[in-house]
């Protein structure tokens, strides 16, 4: 067994590392633990997925990074967050929002809560170029327009005047993307950014993002709940489970021969064409509330495989292969149940 790294270990540097990431909130009615020892890294140029299910952690972890947790009642307890070597717990926040925008950056999940309805794309957009390239308003106006254009969105030069509301979902998700890119950040953190979209909209975003990615060669965190979003497009994913990572490997291995049962049930619950006329499988139970996670390992109220021992003890992550690990006692009966 081993403190895991979550991500393949090179000569490289690591861009972001997180290092047993704890987050809790404060509330009436308990203390909710919504980040439980959390570690991975992102070395640059690299896609890690991180999936679960609602509630397991994953955004709670993206703002903590990021700097944005709200507090009250949002409290980072432990770890620690490196990013191009500086432990951003550390530092104060004029600091911490100089690194925002310019050296990582995040397009949320609900593009239309997050632009403001009563300003122009064109006006949100130069901002921050304004803001923090000092440029003037006419030239901040004209990188908009390239921006804009970047990404993908038609006749932009006679859109840039336009207000959020006037755009399609996947252009509104595209103007997030172009916002996020503004500054050329060497890392950028995707909540969820094709939920609200139809599949071919889905896939359109996610290849824009690959391919800025390859192009500005920025650390990718992609967050989601949907593993057929991050099949084409990571490079390791990590899967949560009540504020813990409970699995991660290198994409296509975890897709062949998941090592831990949640895993496992995430990918039997997708549809398949092959399985035409058969029930969907779904995962029993709910996930657990946070004020009053399961003793021994969280999973074991809703996992098929649970014993005794995972109703005491908590699992720790065991190495089961190279850039591989899983949080489950029996991880070798579910990695030979899947071959």
């Amino acid at each position: 067994m081993t403190d895991h790294d979550q991500s393949p270990r090179g000569a490289e540097p690591p861009l972001l590392d997180v290092r047993d990431l704890r987050v809790e909130f404060r509330t009436r009615d308990g203390v909710a633990k919504a980040v439980n020892g959390v570690t991975y890294r992102v070395v640059a140029g690299q896609t890690l997925a991180v999936l679960g299910e609602s509630g397991s952690g994953k955004s709670v972890t993206a703002q903590a990074v990021m700097g944005i947790l709200d507090s009250p009642p949002g409290y980072v307890t432990g770890g620690e967050i490196f990013f191009q070597g500086r432990d951003l717990l550390k530092l104060g926040n004029d600091e911490r929002r100089k690194i925002r925008g310019a050296k990582m950056a995040m397009i949320f999940q609900d593009a239309l809560s997050s632009l403001n309805p009563v300003l122009s794309v064109g006006a949100q957009l130069g901002e921050m170029y304004e803001v923090h390239a000092g440029l003037s308003r006419k030239r901040s106006r004209a990188k908009a327009v390239e921006l804009m254009e970047r990404v993908g969105i038609p006749a932009a030069k006679d859109r840039v005047g336009d207000y959020p509301h006037q755009f399609s979902g996947g252009m509104r998700q595209r103007i997030m993307i172009a916002m996020a890119l503004a500054l050329e950040p060497d890392l950028i953190i995707a909540d969820e950014p094709t939920t609200a979209l139809d599949v071919t909209v889905q896939a359109q975003v996610m290849d824009l993002l690959a391919e800025l990615q390859r192009e500005f060669t920025m650390g990718l965190i992609l967050i989601t709940h949907d593993l057929g979003v991050v099949a084409d497009v990571a490079d390791t994913i990590a899967v949560m489970y009540a504020g813990r990572i409970v699995e991660t490997a290198p994409v296509h291995q975890l897709y062949k021969a998941p090592a831990h049962p949640y895993t496992r049930g995430l990918l039997d619950s997708i549809p398949r064409l092959d399985h035409k006329g058969r029930e969907l499988y779904a995962i029993k139970g709910l996930p657990p509330n946070l004020t009053s996670i399961p003793s021994g390992c969280p999973f074991h109220p809703r996992c098929p495989l649970a014993r005794d021992v995972c109703l005491t003890d908590l699992p720790p992550l065991y190495d089961v292969g190279p850039g591989r690990a899983s949080a489950c006692h029996f991880w070798k009966e579910t990695l030979d149940g899947a071959r």
